[in-house]
């Protein structure tokens, strides 16, 4: 039996090895001095052969490392390996099928509860809360523990070596998601299929009828505040459990995603790689068919090269260029017209309902307002054989009216004033 004190001390003083040994025991189950006495020298290679011996020993005597049964290796103490991996977050992935059993259990230590509160009975109650208490306490920490051990898969398959192929680096993170993330989202499914919430709630519930119960019969402060405290767990571990559940999803599913996109351009390009072997890589190319999944990344763009300016000007200067000097015309004055004439339309409606009846209604602007553009008179013809205030008929005949610079071709518009 280990003295505690000694065994604190000696991870006090020797924190940086017992660490490092902690690391070490990821790989090898069981030491060999050699191992220990190599990892001391790595650690601490100030000290000399003797102090490393004594090292080891010291932790030896605090236990720390523990000698196997008719062997001479070692092995980490299993409390101080569990202490450890707790403090620097050095845990293996847990099982989701120990999770599973905690959870259960609080269905047991749920009705348990329930059966004290009927028969009244305060000590079978306490100890339903304790265990409800304790379980709550230990679901908590596998998450935590889970949730950086799942971080460190992420971790470590993104900095392997990038040779490596892509379904061998993220292995172990595909083997993490089928058997722990999976059972674990169902487990946590708010549907009434799940357990984690469903079972949650019913010890939420008959912790506070509990609590309610104990008020009515004015039991004791101490004993109303234990249920208080482990409804507070309760209710604490339904949002750690959401909370790591999304996190984890977070950070697996981007992995599991790049993964499938990286199959599908694989099976691309092999599809096209066979394409191009069967066909030739002209006819796989040219005659793509809508089965066909072509990779990606195949750029349909054509792409043209052309010299920089610095190498033309090196090649004219080598073949002794001299450019031809183009003459470009130059800026003819342009029509001084005015594209929009200003015309009083109100006087000219005035004045043609004065010399009503008209025969030709564009003959007779033509005279009186020959100074308009052509443009400007087309547009009042038009606009003023379509005043309602007027009878206006067009003649079956047809006649030409020469204006300022066009000629035109029309049937006679009489306006007359209506009957």
């Amino acid at each position: 039996m280990p003295n505690p004190r000694s065994l604190v001390y000696a991870l006090y003083s020797h924190w940086d090895i017992v660490e490092a040994l902690v690391r070490l025991s990821r790989e090898f189950a069981v030491l060999t001095g050699e191992q220990v006495l190599s990892t001391i020298a790595r650690v601490s290679p100030e000290l000399g052969a003797e102090a490393q011996g004594a090292a080891l020993r010291a932790l030896v005597n605090a236990d720390i490392l523990q000698t196997l049964p008719r062997s001479s290796d070692l092995q980490l103490n299993a409390y101080v390996l569990e202490f450890v991996r707790g403090l620097t977050r050095e845990h293996e992935l847990g099982l989701a099928a120990v999770l599973q059993a905690r959870i259960t259990a609080i269905r047991e230590a749920t009705e348990t509860l329930n059966d004290g509160m009927a028969g009244a009975d305060m000590d079978r109650m306490r100890g339903a809360a304790n265990r409800l208490a304790e379980l709550f306490r230990q679901i908590s920490l596998q998450l935590d523990q889970d949730r950086h051990a799942l971080f460190e898969l992420a971790e470590n398959a993104k900095s392997a070596d990038g040779s490596m192929p892509i379904t061998q680096r993220y292995h172990r993170v595909l083997e993490a998601y089928d058997e722990y993330v999976e059972p674990m989202n169902q487990m946590m499914d708010t549907g009434p299929q799940s357990s984690f919430y469903r079972y949650l709630e019913d010890a939420e519930r008959a912790l506070d009828l509990g609590l309610e119960q104990l008020s009515v019969q004015g039991a004791l402060y101490s004993h109303r505040l234990q249920l208080r405290q482990v409804a507070h767990q309760a209710k604490e571990l339904r949002r750690f459990g959401r909370l790591v559940a999304q996190q984890c999803a977070d950070t697996l599913l981007p992995l599991r995603e790049e993964l499938r996109l990286h199959n599908a351009l694989t099976s691309a390009i092999s599809l096209l790689l066979g394409q191009v072997r069967k066909r030739g890589l002209r006819r796989a190319l040219s005659r793509p068919t809508e089965k066909t999944m072509l990779p990606l990344w195949r750029n349909e763009r054509r792409f043209k090269l052309q010299l920089g300016d610095e190498v033309r000007a090196v090649m004219a200067a080598a073949r002794q260029y001299q450019p031809q000097a183009v003459a470009f015309p130059l800026d003819e004055p342009g029509d001084a017209l005015q594209l929009l004439e200003h015309v009083d339309e109100a006087g000219i409606r005035e004045h043609l309902a004065r010399s009503l009846p008209v025969e030709s209604l564009l003959d007779w602007l033509h005279s009186h307002y020959a100074h308009l553009q052509d443009a400007t008179l087309l547009r009042l013809f038009h606009d003023l054989q379509h005043e309602p205030i007027w009878h206006i008929e067009a003649a079956d005949q047809v006649e030409t009216t020469t204006l300022q610079t066009i000629r035109v071709l029309h049937h006679p518009h009489r306006v007359s004033v209506p009957e």
